[in-house]
């Protein structure tokens, strides 16, 4: 059978053993092999990350990564401390945030409609649409970061005032978690409950 335009743009279903690695096997982890991640293994989960549908295409999220123990150190006096050593033994630490004016961006992302006049001056609209979108963006991201091969581990154990003053004092960000981008380790591995959850 020819595919016409709508069955062509279906995909098939993705292997068993990609799903495992992206959902079923996927853990939280706390502990980090002692490797490198390599700038273009973040880069490429990122362009992973943001061809991920957002509302009207808006793609408020924004990522800040902190390699350094100096980059780190200026986020450990913002972290719960459950999440102070984890993070500094982490090879990456990714600030995922939000921006408050991103639907200034709106007249290039979603070019065949006027969707910067619903925000503009709509502070609650605005907040709720960037979180709630930044926050899908993240997951993504850590989707795409699974499929890659890093481990991943989420935090929202963070003074949000504290990283915002820190990291985004003149722009316009607002940060929304933070995460862990390595290799795991289970030395700290703790199992899926028979829930799944």
């Amino acid at each position: 059978m020819t595919p016409t335009p709508d069955t062509a743009a279906h995909s098939t279903k993705t292997s068993n053993d990609a799903l495992d690695q992206i959902f079923r096997q996927g853990r939280t982890y706390s502990a980090w092999l002692p490797k490198r991640v390599p700038v273009e293994m973040l880069r490429e989960a990122y362009e992973l990350a943001r061809m991920g549908p957002t509302s009207a295409n808006s793609n408020p999220a924004r990522f800040v990564f902190l390699e350094s123990e100096a980059a780190k150190a200026r986020l450990l006096p913002a972290l719960a401390p459950l999440n102070v050593e984890k993070t500094k033994a982490a090879p990456v630490t990714v600030i995922v945030a939000w921006d408050t004016e991103f639907y200034e961006k709106l007249p290039q992302l979603f070019p065949h409609a006027d969707m910067r006049s619903h925000f503009v001056g709509k502070q609650a609209v605005i907040d709720e649409t960037a979180f709630r979108n930044g926050s899908l963006q993240g997951a993504y991201f850590i989707l795409a970061a699974r499929a890659l091969g890093l481990d991943c581990g989420p935090m929202s154990g963070f003074d949000a005032a504290k990283v915002n003053a820190e990291f985004f004092p003149t722009v316009n960000g607002k940060p929304t978690f933070c995460a862990i981008w390595a290799m795991g380790t289970r030395a700290s591995f703790i199992p899926q409950s028979a829930a799944g959850v």
